[in-house]
């Protein structure tokens, strides 16, 4: 057995940050990051530039050529977008005679990240879901059928494949919240112009602010079977438009409508059932109508804002380590240690979050030093790194200002 372990993180984005955060903090070694461009001003990770990475192609050898230079060690692979993880899953046989990683088939990546899939082929398994229509783009749908479904406005619209809406060479946004049968037709004819020739999902509209939305993070050992979860509620999200639905800010640990460890056990089960692998994200919103937690949607993988885990002791790469390289078994666990997670300033939490009891713990929390920010890190502090967390807080106060809604 190969003693000496490598960690290759797929993507340079928050979420591969902080993954190697959560190495360095475990080892205090660097991990390899791998994509088109470094991470911001970090001393953590070794940046591995390769134009055009998410090209299929490329994606392959560059990956081959990594493991072939490699071989003495466990290569540990983790991605961090929904396209790695689907270009991992696509070329599992391949990539897995030089990397150790934990996902699951390809067949119920798809069945998550294809949103008509994950509605229509999860309805009936113990899920509580938003009422939802599939509009086909550019097969002359009969928009009559969406207007009869929803009396009431305001909808949802939103991409049913995220990942081929993203390659779209016209930016658009990340969800459409429309208040009427004009804006309905005008961002259905919008999409369609760009090139999206996928589905729609249209929805309702669960009423409730940021805080009304809940995060909830599985790991799924090797042998099928949870070992970690989480349940926290969310204070605030991006606002802009391409960014909303990223939580900015959250609590774990807490529920102000009483903490459903019955939830997590029925999520549990689901993955379980369905026999997933790996990290998995619940994106959850609270409907004060019916008292029912909505499932919106499930990401195939640790997300944006998963560092709270290891926040509170509880290792996102040391969970996969002893998983994966030493076959460690763990009983499930439910981690209800209390932490904010926050991207922003305090300044943005205090001004912008108006649930009285949410804020209410958030201030005790902060009293008691209960806050972590992933992108602040003491052992990754060199001047520049500094200087480019200072003007991301100052643009996030810019941001939110103009943006609140």
């Amino acid at each position: 057995m190969k003693e000496k372990i490598k960690i290759l993180i797929i993507g340079t984005d928050i979420n591969a940050y902080y993954m190697s955060r959560c190495y360095h903090e475990l080892t205090g070694e660097k991990a390899d990051v791998i994509g088109n461009r470094a991470i911001p001003y970090t001393t953590i990770s070794n940046s591995i530039i390769i134009s055009n990475f998410n090209e299929k192609d490329i994606f392959k050898k560059s990956l081959m050529e990594y493991g072939e230079k490699n071989k003495e060690y466990n290569i540990l692979l983790i991605a961090t977008s929904d396209l790695y993880v689907k270009m991992v899953a696509e070329e599992k046989e391949l990539l897995q005679k030089y990397f150790i990683f934990n996902y699951p088939n390809i067949d119920i990546i798809n069945n998550l990240l294809i949103k008509e899939n994950f509605y229509e082929i999860y309805k009936n398994m113990g899920l509580d879901m938003p009422i939802t229509e599939i509009y086909h783009c550019n097969q002359n749908d009969n928009i009559n059928k969406i207007k009869d479904k929803f009396k009431e406005y305001p909808i949802i619209i939103k991409p049913s494949d995220g990942v081929e809406y993203h390659k779209l060479d016209i930016v658009l946004d990340k969800v459409y919240k429309v208040y009427n049968e004009s804006e309905l037709i005008n961002v259905i004819k919008k999409i369609e112009n760009a090139g999206y020739n996928k589905n729609l999902i249209i929805q309702e509209f669960i009423p409730g602010d940021d805080s009304a939305l809940f995060d909830s993070i599985f790991y799924i050992g090797k042998n099928k079977k949870a070992q970690l979860a989480t349940f926290a509620q969310i204070g605030l999200q991006e606002h802009t438009p391409t960014g909303i639905g990223n939580c900015t800010v959250l609590v774990n640990g807490f529920d102000e409508h009483g903490y459903k460890e019955e939830l997590i056990y029925r999520l549990k089960e689901f993955l379980e059932k369905i026999g997933y692998q790996g990290f998995a994200e619940f994106d959850i919103k609270y409907d004060k109508r019916d008292g029912k937690y909505k499932v919106l949607e499930i990401n195939p993988r640790q997300a944006r804002s998963s560092y709270y885990l290891t926040a509170t002791g509880y290792n996102l790469v040391e969970y996969l380590i002893d998983d994966l390289i030493y076959n460690k078994e763990k009983e499930f666990y439910i981690i209800r240690e209390k932490i904010i997670l926050t991207f922003v300033p305090k300044i943005i939490i205090k001004k912008y979050i108006k649930n009285k009891n949410l804020i209410k713990e958030i201030n005790y929390l902060i009293k008691n030093k209960k806050i972590v920010n992933p992108m602040k890190y003491k052992k990754d502090n060199k001047i520049k790194r500094k200087l480019y967390i200072f003007y991301r807080d100052l643009n996030y106060i810019k941001k939110y200002k103009k943006y609140t809604f």
